[in-house]
Formats: C-alpha cells, structure tokens, sequence
C-alpha cells in the first residue's frame, strides 16, 4: 500500500509538539530555578503558576494545548488514510497541512503575545478544518 499523504502532516505537526515542548522546558527550567521551586515540594501546579511569569507559563499552556484538540485531527487523518486505502486525496492533505500551519500559528501567537482575539481566531479557524475532515471521514466510513 503506499504511503498516504497525510502522513506529513501528522508527523509535522507531532514534530511541532516537541518543538513546543522543548521551548517550555527552555524557559521554564531557568524559571523554576530562580524560584526555587524544587526546594518546596508542598506546592501546588496553582500556586507555583502564581509565582511563574505569564510568558514562561503561555508555553506550557500551550504545549497542553497541542495535547488536546489535535488529538482529534491525529484519529481523523489516520482514519482518513486507512479509509482511502491508499487513495490519496489533495484536498485531505490541502486541509491537514492547513491544519497544522493554523495550529503553528495558534502556538507562536500563544507562546510570544497571548494575544487572545487572535488566539481564538486561529483555533476557531484550526476547529473548522478539524470539522471538515471529519465530515469527509464520515462520508468514507458511513
């Protein structure tokens, strides 16, 4: 069977996580020194957010963000790919790569502005493309 085409963009976008997660370990780490957060361990995630400045803590938002809606795009393009047995489809693979510069986007806007209005535009925009490519699963699959 060949190899599908939305298997780059699973893979990008999987890759992007951890580009994500190594800049949350990158600022984080240095932050959690300077406040000695080891010392303490009877703190809460909560009350060391507290204490963290928000730019360090918009990576880590991030990063969990990148753990919970693209797990819906990761089951969708894999059903799609199974589904199309090999078939690839351009406009699968136009929407997938579309999803994943959408959510890089949505990741740099997060993790350097925190700019909301166009943080939710960009996820309203990642969620309306996750919705299409469902909806063509659908159409394969029932």
């Amino acid at each position: 069977m060949p190899i599908s085409n939305l298997f780059g963009p699973i893979i990008a976008l999987n890759g992007w996580t951890f580009v994500m997660e190594g800049w949350m370990y990158g600022t984080r780490l240095p932050e959690f020194t300077r406040l000695n957060v080891a010392a303490d361990n009877t703190q809460t995630h909560s009350q060391i957010d507290l204490k963290t400045s928000p730019s360090v803590r918009w990576k880590a938002d991030n990063f969990n963000n990148l753990l919970e809606q693209p797990t819906q795009f990761y089951a969708i393009a894999l059903v799609l790919a199974l589904a199309r047995q090999g078939q690839n489809s351009s406009t699968d693979a136009y929407l997938a790569w579309a999803y994943v510069g959408v959510r890089v986007l949505h990741s740099l806007v997060h993790a350097t502005t925190n700019n909301i209005r166009r943080r939710f535009t960009l996820y309203v925009l990642s969620s309306g493309i996750a919705a299409a490519l469902a909806g063509r699963a659908a159409m394969l699959v029932f």
